[in-house]
C-alpha cells in the first residue's frame, strides 16, 4: 500500500537526517489523514451504526485516492512556483521544486505524448466527439482513464488540438 511506502520513506529520511524530505512527507501524510477524516465523516453520516474499528477500516484511502491527493499537492506546488517566479522569489521556487520532486516519486510514470494521444483519439471515437463543443466531455473521460499519469493542462491542450483538426 502506498501509505505504508510513504511511512517507510519517512522513517528512512529521519534516520538519514534529511529534514527537508521528512517535512515534505509529514505534510503529505497530514493531508492524507485529513482526507481520511473527511471520508470517515461521510461514511458515518450514511451509516451511524458502524463501529469505530469498521469506520477506520472503511475510511482508509485507497492507493488510487492517495494518487489523487499526491497529484493535487503537486499541482498546488506548480501553481506556487509560477507565482513565486513572477515575484522573483527564487528561494521559494527552489523549495517548491524540491517538494514536487519528492512527491513525484509516488506517482506512476507519466504517459508519453504518443500514449496520451492514442488514449485521446480512442476516447474521441468512443464518445463520437465531433468538435470543440465536446471538449469537456472528452477531457473528463480521458482524465478518468489516465488518472495521475497525465496533467490536466496537457490533456486539455492535446484534446483541443485533436478536436480542432480538420
Amino acid at each position: 500500500m502506498l501509505k505504508k511506502l510513504i511511512k517507510e520513506d519517512l522513517d528512512k529520511s529521519l534516520h538519514q537526517g534529511d529534514s527537508f524530505t521528512v517535512g515534505t512527507l509529514r505534510m503529505l501524510l497530514s493531508v492524507i489523514g485529513m482526507k481520511e477524516k473527511e471520508k470517515r465523516y461521510k461514511i458515518f453520516q450514511k451509516n451511524q451504526s458502524l463501529s469505530n474499528e469498521e469506520l477506520e477500516k472503511q475510511s482508509d484511502l485507497t492507493d488510487e485516492e492517495m494518487l489523487d491527493v499526491i497529484s493535487s499537492e503537486i499541482k498546488k506546488r506548480k501553481e506556487a512556483i509560477l507565482l513565486y517566479e513572477k515575484g522573483t522569489r527564487l528561494d521559494l521556487v527552489d523549495k517548491e521544486k524540491r517538494e514536487v520532486e519528492i512527491l513525484q516519486r509516488y506517482l506512476p510514470p507519466a504517459l508519453s505524448d504518443e500514449e496520451l494521444t492514442e488514449i485521446i483519439k480512442d476516447t474521441i471515437k468512443e464518445l463520437n466527439a465531433k468538435d470543440i463543443k465536446d471538449l469537456g466531455k472528452v477531457i473528463g473521460a480521458v482524465m478518468k482513464k489516465t488518472k495521475s499519469r497525465a496533467e490536466g493542462s496537457r490533456v486539455s491542450s492535446l484534446v483541443k488540438e485533436l478536436l480542432t483538426r480538420p
